[in-house]
């Protein structure tokens, strides 16, 4: 469906949990690490619900988030139950990783299109500075097994208060002889991210033009979210930009994200949005659940301020959120 700016929204972000088995120094703050298990996350059937209906709204790619998605233990099941949903075409999940190799293969035949890996380090000892945790081994073994499924497989880095900016060249060779996508992903200033300085991809990217010959620009596929991608040439894989901040790409946004405690959240900058977790639990039917999340898509905002105050401004974790 569009919402009142004429985008078309096709793509739903949803966080099955806040719980996460890493503790990531711009995610979480180490001072207040809280424990999210009592929360009332929304119920596998719940979940089933609210797609079912985006479906109808035209919602055609579901990401599954966190927290870490693959410590809630219906996974598996859920995303079985998704794949079912008649106008579902892709199911992604973004992941650190940890858990992942185990899970693979019943994921993929329960209907998973491909993984987002989140990996800031490829150094064990910087890895663990970043995730306050020594399990660089277990999310390097599965990205290998994901490749071997011949699943998509994107790799997500951020470059943060330049610990890891000397990787950034290391993360591009991944791509050498893996068919695979490293991007780099400007830190966006929610939760602990405000406390930390990021990288631009401007600068990210003149690193790697400086290191790097005859680099071919790749033709942008839109459905592909916000990213543009390049190649080094002669190598299997590709390096994408995210930009939040240096290049808002707000005009071409095509999605929505519903928090696992069951609000629909029109941008990940604002703090409003629905409430469906309520109305579930107060008996809601199917047409009138639909009618609210088409009022909340089609009042998504035009775009986000991030590096401005406003009103409504969202003050959350990212894994409260969804990252």
């Amino acid at each position: 469906m569009l919402d009142r700016f004429k985008r078309e929204i096709d793509y739903l972000r949803i966080s099955v949990t806040e719980n996460c088995n890493l503790k990531c120094v711009y995610c979480i703050d180490e001072n207040t690490l809280s424990n999210f298990c009592n929360k009332e996350y929304l119920s596998e059937d719940e979940i089933i619900r609210i797609v079912t209906q985006c479906a109808v709204l035209g919602i055609k790619k579901i990401r599954i988030t966190g927290g870490e998605p693959l410590v809630r233990k219906d996974i598996e099941s859920l995303i079985g139950r998704i794949n079912q949903i008649d106008g579902i075409e892709e199911i992604y999940i973004t992941t650190n990783g940890v858990l992942l190799k185990d899970k693979l293969a019943k994921l993929k035949e329960n209907g998973l299109t491909g993984v987002n890996i989140s990996l800031d380090s490829l150094k064990r000892d910087r890895f663990e500075k970043l995730t306050r945790f020594d399990k660089l081994s277990q999310v390097l073994s599965a990205i290998d097994k994901a490749l071997s499924l011949n699943l998509k497989v994107k790799i997500n880095t951020v470059i943060v208060d330049d610990i890891n900016k000397d990787e950034i060249i290391d993360f591009v060779n991944l791509t050498k002889n893996k068919n695979l996508q490293v991007r780099f992903i400007e830190l966006m200033p929610i939760g602990e991210g405000k406390k930390h300085q990021g990288t631009s991809n401007e600068e990210v990217l003149n690193i790697i033009e400086k290191n790097f010959e005859n680099i071919q620009i790749l033709k942008r596929n839109k459905r592909s979210g916000p990213a543009h991608y390049i190649r080094v040439e002669d190598f299997k894989g590709s390096v994408g930009f995210i930009s939040p901040i240096s290049s808002c790409f707000c005009e071409e946004c095509n999605r929505i994200r519903l928090t696992s405690e069951g609000f629909l959240k029109k941008c990940l900058h604002y703090s409003y949005g629905a409430d469906l977790k309520r109305y579930l639990k107060h008996g809601i039917d199917d047409e009138n659940l639909k009618k609210l999340i088409e009022d909340t898509i089609y009042n998504k905002p035009e775009k986000h301020y991030f590096m401005k105050e406003c009103d409504n401004k969202e003050n959350k974790y990212m894994n409260q959120i969804g990252g």
